[in-house]
């Protein structure tokens, strides 16, 4: 039999070659050139050979330089496929601890398209400020396709009917963030925040929803509260701080490890 370590090893280096591919997406979308073209050089525009391609490692190796024309290699790389690696490990360790069922299988199938477009979504949004249509899409279509699968729990079976409720969190938790992406023209908040919440509150229904946003409105806080006090002279009128990271991280933590608002406010209550 296989040691469970050297299986979510294998899982590790199979997400990081993923994480490889997600960069080039990230890179490439919205640009007009496809994914499937050679990859190059940002700076030079030399393509690139088979040994700086290797994710991770030829980053490390190359001292974060292009070989050619020595110009700094964007952290990004590293960064992405590494995190992809990590959340496929922790998927996958979610799938061996339920047990392989077919449910089981489907689930965690989809917790690995949603992850991946996670990854993608929050470094393109970290980017350019914005989260494109096709991506959240994509999100919000598995995150309703999980509403009828069985999950990780027990032996459900694979299709069930869900719960109306189930069904209604999506919109209940996205409409109020839709309204008001509407009245503020978009100043207060981008729509695909609004349509990202959408696709949470079908993967993780009602009140798994409302504690993912409660802890990405706390994450977010504390990150810019961080980044005003860094800041030489504060954080001019016009910099912006894209909220869609902080939904995904409010939205793992929970799907994930099954944190909630009570947990944190007890666990504040417990150290006082």
């Amino acid at each position: 039999m296989i040691p469970t370590g050297l299986i979510l090893f294998i899982v590790f280096l199979f997400g990081v070659v993923i994480g490889s591919f997600l960069n080039v997406v990230i890179l490439r979308l919205r640009t007009g050139v496809g994914v499937q073209g050679r990859s190059m050089c940002m700076s030079c525009g030399t393509e690139l050979h088979w040994l700086e391609l290797i994710p991770v490692l030829s980053f490390v190796f190359q001292g974060g330089r292009c070989t050619g024309c020595k110009a700094r290699i964007s952290w990004q790389y590293p960064i992405v496929e590494v995190v992809t690696g990590i959340l496929y490990v922790i998927v996958l360790s979610r799938l061996l601890d339920a047990g392989l069922t077919v449910s089981h299988i489907v689930t965690t199938l989809i917790y690995l398209g949603a992850v991946s477009l996670f990854v993608v979504i929050t470094a393109y949004d970290l980017r350019h400020k914005i989260i494109p249509d096709g991506l959240v899409y994509a999100f919000d279509v598995l995150a309703l396709v999980s509403v009828f699968v069985g999950g990780m729990g027990g032996s459900a079976p694979l299709l069930h009917a869900p719960h109306v409720w189930t069904l209604l969190a999506g919109p209940v938790l996205a409409l109020p963030f839709a309204l008001l992406w509407l009245v503020s023209k978009g100043t207060w908040i981008g729509l695909g925040d609004a349509k990202l919440i959408l696709g949470i509150g079908w993967l993780l229904g009602m009140s798994g929803g409302v504690n993912a946003l409660v802890l990405s409105f706390w994450s977010g806080a504390v990150v810019s509260i961080v980044w005003l006090l860094v800041m030489k002279h504060g954080i001019k009128r016009k910099t912006e701080i894209p909220f869609g990271p902080f939904l995904i991280l409010g939205t793992l933590i929970v799907l994930f490890w099954g944190i909630t608002v009570l947990d944190i406010r007890l666990l504040g209550i417990l150290f006082q």
